[in-house]
């Protein structure tokens, strides 16, 4: 099953430290709930993992995350995601990521393909947008705290430091099960009540 992403997220921090925290694949990595990365690969490709934690119940998916390309000059980056859990299910995921300048900050602009195999694809894709949504959200606050205390940082040493040594705020290390469930529930019950979304 395919499903196709496109988001806008205004981020309220300068450009140049959304960039610091994109442009870092460690960075990104530590904005997202229950991932992390392992062993180098390649100059620009990792081995990584996501631990997703629903109750007692807990599932790890391996795999690999690779930056195809990166424009510092235009603040974009493509990169590729793919993994696997024990029980057969896989996913992919091709991201175009950009970082605009406005006047009051920046924005976040995402275009993303995703492509799911096995007991995740039974879901659907409106199910699955919504369960994104919802992943993409805890995401991006993470994002957003990290790129505040880049800025905080900055200003107090008068320097530039590193995104990956900034004291960002620590993101927890899973994903929110029970947020994902409350999507799934709702989109279960907007589908049942014959509602277009519930928010």
């Amino acid at each position: 099953m395919e499903v196709k992403l496109d988001k806008r997220y205004e981020l309220g921090v300068p450009a140049q430290h959304a960039w610091a925290v994109l442009s870092d694949l460690e960075s990104v990595a530590s904005c997202m709930p229950g991932a992390s990365l392992g062993e180098k690969t390649g100059d620009s490709s990792y081995k990584g993992s996501v631990k997703v934690k629903v109750g007692p119940a807990t599932a790890q998916f391996g795999g690999e995350v690779e930056i195809l390309s990166m424009d510092a000059a235009n603040k974009s980056l493509v990169l590729k995601g793919k993994g696997a859990d024990k029980g057969g299910s896989s996913a992919s995921m091709e991201l175009e990521a950009t970082i605009e300048e406005t006047t009051d900050g920046s924005v976040l602009v995402g275009a993303a393909t995703v492509i799911v195999n096995g007991k995740f694809a039974q879901f659907g894709g409106r199910m699955m947008v919504q369960v994104s949504d919802v992943i993409l959200k805890q995401f991006v606050d993470n994002f957003i705290l990290k790129a505040q205390a880049l800025g905080d940082a900055t200003e107090n040493s008068g320097s530039e430091i590193e995104a990956n040594e900034s004291p960002s705020a620590e993101s927890t290390n899973e994903l929110n099960g029970l947020a994902i469930f409350w999507a799934l529930l709702k989109s279960w019950i907007g589908g049942l009540f014959g509602k277009k979304s519930v928010g």
